[in-house]
């Protein structure tokens, strides 16, 4: 039931008296790991992204400069605007980390908007981890209230829960109190938006949610900081964001907001992607890499059929048409097809496999045309991301292949040398000098002890 507006405490109060009481030492050493691995990770993706088109046309788009550092170029922005750059080349390739249950992508916001609040206010590493993590935490819990309702509603989970997991980052290093924190949060529920039509034809405004999120958290965080009054019900209220944003036939469980908080930390379930493209795809590319040792040739296929939870299917097969064959390289990363074929093609899915020359390869769209789907009753989405295809062989053999949960995630994590090597492939496609690369790696690595943005430009 909605919280009503008397004086029981609502839950953006409690998890404002939680930041606001929030010290180092109450975060446990693998929380801080973890957080690490996702700004090495999104900081990679900076300069993945820098020269792609719609960074050229974003950064073209703002009318002033500022004092702000904008990862990758020569210009600097105002906070607002460099937040909403940086957060957009994070999640602009898709590649960026994930949360497993409702997917939202923690880095393209909290990493966006603290690296742009360390700068501007001279952040000790202290301040940087504390922000951090708090809003990291924050995003993780709003995605496991209501899984997959905001998604069915026709929004971005991440477009929408982003900018209150900022705002509360923000408000940490800000030094709001809890009243001027509960404020912020309430804000952000009039700045949060973000639909999904760019799955009809794959275009750019899904890589805006996460910058613009992050953009959003930081004015409602200073909007807070300075007194200007929001609604404490945001979370729980009759008008809250999961009667707004989401299927209101699935009941939130806010309980989830709070339950441990403090002693189980979610953002230590952070999934570092190792495929350029959507989150419930890859399970589906490990099966495909694992299928291809066992294919001679591509000749050799009849179909190959995905067994997957219904709920992904809206969102990842259909329009089948469009998923067969996708109009550009971004609708081609939230195809199953698509991603199934590059890994039996090629056995990886990087940036590499997501670019005009590929759509337009023949060989991946007849093998695409072979791709179909079957709704498992038994896939346990959206608990946990499996996958499971079956190839038939024109001489009837058949294979089969699973992969029981997804690689990167919080059962099969990746190690802090693949992260590294991800780093560097990603800074090595942005096209960077071997003397850019090494400055780069000096400003992380002495990020959490004095920041040195010269090192950046």
């Amino acid at each position: 039931m909605p919280l009503n507006h008397s004086k029981v405490s609502s839950s953006s109060e409690q998890i404002a008296q939680w930041s606001c009481k929030l010290k180092i030492d109450d975060i446990p050493q693998e929380v801080i790991n973890k957080i690490k691995l996702i700004f090495l990770d999104s900081l990679g993706l900076i300069y993945a992204s820098r020269n792609e088109e719609y960074i050229i046309a974003l950064k073209k788009s703002f009318t002033e400069l500022g004092k702000s550092t904008i990862p990758g170029h020569h210009e600097k922005l105002n906070p607002f605007d460099a937040i909403t750059l940086n957060g957009t080349a994070i999640h602009g390739e898709d590649f960026d980390d994930t949360f497993e249950g409702t997917p939202v992508h923690i880095g393209s916001v909290m990493v966006s908007s603290i690296i742009t609040a360390s700068e501007y206010y001279n952040l000790n590493s202290e301040k940087i981890i504390l922000g951090l993590v708090a809003g990291s935490e924050l995003i993780c819990r709003l995605a496991l209230v209501s899984p997959t309702a905001i998604h069915r509603q026709g929004f971005h989970p991440t477009a929408i829960l982003g900018c209150f997991g900022a705002s509360l980052g923000i408000s940490k290093i800000l030094d709001s109190d809890k009243e001027q924190t509960t404020s912020a949060l309430g804000i952000s529920g009039s700045m949060a938006s973000g639909i999904i039509e760019y799955l009809a034809e794959g275009t750019w405004t899904k890589r805006l949610h996460p910058g613009w999120a992050g953009a959003s958290g930081w004015k409602a965080a200073h909007l807070g900081k300075n007194n200007f009054k929001g609604p404490r019900t945001v979370f729980d209220g009759t008008h809250g964001i999961f009667n707004s944003f989401a299927d209101t036939n699935i009941i939130p469980d806010f309980t989830k907001l709070t339950h441990e908080l403090g002693s189980y930390w979610h953002t230590n379930d952070l999934a570092i992607k190792p495929f350029a493209c959507g989150t419930m795809t890859q399970p589906f590319i490990d099966c495909a890499i694992k299928a291809r040792k066992k294919i001679n040739h591509l000749n050799e296929i009849k179909s190959i059929v995905c067994k997957v939870g219904e709920g992904t299917v809206h969102r990842l097969w259909e329009p089948l048409s469009e998923k067969r064959n996708p109009t550009t390289p971004y609708s081609a990363k939230f195809s199953v097809p698509f991603c199934v074929a590059a890994g039996i093609i090629y056995g990886k899915a990087g940036l590499a496999q997501f670019t005009e020359q590929q759509i337009n390869d023949q060989e991946i769209l007849n093998l695409c045309s072979k791709i179909s789907y079957e709704i498992d009753p038994l896939n346990e989405y959206p608990k946990n991301y499996s996958g499971e295809i079956e190839i038939t062989l024109n001489n009837l053999e058949m294979i089969r292949e699973t992969q029981s949960s997804l690689r990167g995630g919080k059962l099969f994590p990746l190690d802090q040398s693949e992260v590294e090597e991800k780093f560097f492939d990603n800074l090595k496609f942005g096209n960077l000098s071997l003397r850019e690369i090494d400055n780069i790696k000096k400003f992380y690595d002495t990020l959490f002890e004095k920041p040195d943005f010269s090192l950046l430009y």
